[in-house]
């Protein structure tokens, strides 16, 4: 039996993940802050192979502590969901982030959750992951990460905490190929969620369908590329 780890995993994308890895009969770990008030997920773990796990990726002894509960349990799939937009969606006033409006209290909250965040969930699962058949670590970035794709400019919190895990990432990738462990960062498109905003191109369904398959199929020759859910490749 495949086992994942979802991040995040108590609405949009990463509940449609939990989903779609429950239905096709994975063990799922399904993290949220607030499991209590996470009533979509709570409906999923109904059907046994779903387990909800309380996690704050921005928290270290959090992060402990879900280790401490899983054990040395292998884990073929790591998802990194979690992440924070700012208080502001793109599409909404103050959600383009300009520059001369930085808030870097807000700032450091948006590292802390999306770049640090997957650092320490991938440090404190390496050997759950290196002990499974599929050695997947998969982190959620966004096309806004892609420096070389950017000629819109704006953003710059939420760019910045993206660029920065796709290095994180692309080191991830070469420095745990050596164990067989195939990371990657992954846009998954620009979807209708709380953070795209309901402008956005794609719903969650077609996000999360395509991602997973695009995870099925990765393998080490992938490791450390930025792929997005169609299948493609972007430039850093």
């Amino acid at each position: 039996m495949t086992t994942v780890l979802i991040t995040g995993a108590n609405r949009g994308l990463g509940l449609g993940l939990a989903r779609l890895y429950a239905k096709d009969g994975a063990k799922v770990f399904a993290c949220c802050r607030n499991p209590e008030a996470a009533e979509d997920l709570s409906e999923l773990a109904s059907n046994g192979n779903v387990i909800v796990e309380a996690l704050d990726v921005a928290d270290g002894e959090s992060v402990d502590a879900l280790k401490a509960s899983i054990g040395d349990e292998p884990i073929d799939i790591l998802l990194n969901v979690a992440g924070y937009y700012g208080k502001a969606i793109v599409t909404a006033p103050g959600g383009l982030q300009e520059f001369g409006t930085t808030d870097y209290e807000e700032w450091q909250t948006i590292l802390e959750i999306n770049v640090m965040g997957p650092m320490r969930m991938a440090e404190a699962f390496v050997e759950n992951v290196a002990a499974s058949e599929q050695k997947k670590i998969v982190t959620l970035s966004s096309i806004l990460g892609s420096i070389g794709g950017n000629t819109s400019g704006k953003i710059y919190e939420y760019r910045a905490s993206k660029a920065a895990v796709n290095a994180i990432m692309r080191s991830m990738g070469i420095d745990l190929k050596v164990r067989g462990i195939i990371a990657v960062p992954m846009h998954p498109g620009w979807v209708r969620t709380d953070m795209g905003g309901p402008k956005a191109d794609i719903d969650a369904d077609a996000s999360v369908s395509g991602m997973k398959q695009v995870i099925d199929g990765l393998s080490l020759a992938d490791a450390g590329r930025f792929v997005t859910y169609d299948g493609g490749e972007l430039p850093w």
